[in-house]
Protein backbone atom coordinates (compact mmCIF):
# COMPACT_ATOMS: atom_id res chain seq x y z
CA UNK A 1 0.00 0.00 0.00
CA UNK A 2 1.45 3.60 -1.29
CA UNK A 3 2.68 6.05 2.10
CA UNK A 4 0.58 9.10 1.28
CA UNK A 5 2.28 12.41 2.95
CA UNK A 6 -0.32 13.56 4.51
CA UNK A 7 -0.99 15.83 7.34
CA UNK A 8 -3.87 14.13 9.22
CA UNK A 9 -5.80 15.16 11.97
CA UNK A 10 -7.77 12.62 14.23
CA UNK A 11 -10.32 13.49 17.30
CA UNK A 12 -11.71 11.10 19.36
CA UNK A 13 -14.73 11.96 21.79
CA UNK A 14 -15.04 8.90 24.14
CA UNK A 15 -18.08 9.81 26.99
CA UNK A 16 -20.39 8.67 28.54
CA UNK A 17 -23.65 8.39 26.17
CA UNK A 18 -21.24 8.29 22.80
CA UNK A 19 -17.89 7.29 21.38
CA UNK A 20 -17.41 10.09 18.41
CA UNK A 21 -14.69 9.91 15.80
CA UNK A 22 -13.68 12.84 13.10
CA UNK A 23 -10.59 12.90 10.71
CA UNK A 24 -9.71 16.00 9.25
CA UNK A 25 -6.75 16.82 6.54
CA UNK A 26 -4.94 19.96 7.07
CA UNK A 27 -4.16 21.51 3.72
CA UNK A 28 -1.45 23.73 2.49
CA UNK A 29 -3.77 27.02 2.69
CA UNK A 30 -4.20 26.23 6.55
CA UNK A 31 -7.35 24.83 5.66
CA UNK A 32 -9.34 21.63 7.02
CA UNK A 33 -10.45 18.90 4.54
CA UNK A 34 -13.35 16.52 6.64
CA UNK A 35 -12.02 13.09 5.55
CA UNK A 36 -14.81 11.40 7.57
CA UNK A 37 -16.73 10.72 10.74
CA UNK A 38 -18.50 8.51 12.96
CA UNK A 39 -20.40 8.05 16.30
CA UNK A 40 -21.85 4.90 18.02
CA UNK A 41 -23.68 4.73 21.68
CA UNK A 42 -21.68 4.15 24.18
CA UNK A 43 -22.25 1.24 26.66
CA UNK A 44 -19.42 0.60 28.85
CA UNK A 45 -19.82 4.32 30.72
CA UNK A 46 -21.15 5.54 33.59
CA UNK A 47 -20.55 9.29 34.92
CA UNK A 48 -17.19 8.66 33.41
CA UNK A 49 -16.49 5.43 34.62
CA UNK A 50 -15.64 1.98 33.11
CA UNK A 51 -18.60 0.07 34.36
CA UNK A 52 -18.46 -2.78 31.92
CA UNK A 53 -15.15 -3.68 29.74
CA UNK A 54 -16.41 -6.33 27.95
CA UNK A 55 -19.59 -3.78 26.50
Amino acid sequence: MPKDNKNLIVALDVGTSKVACLVAELRTDASLEILGMGGHESKGLKKGVVVNIEA
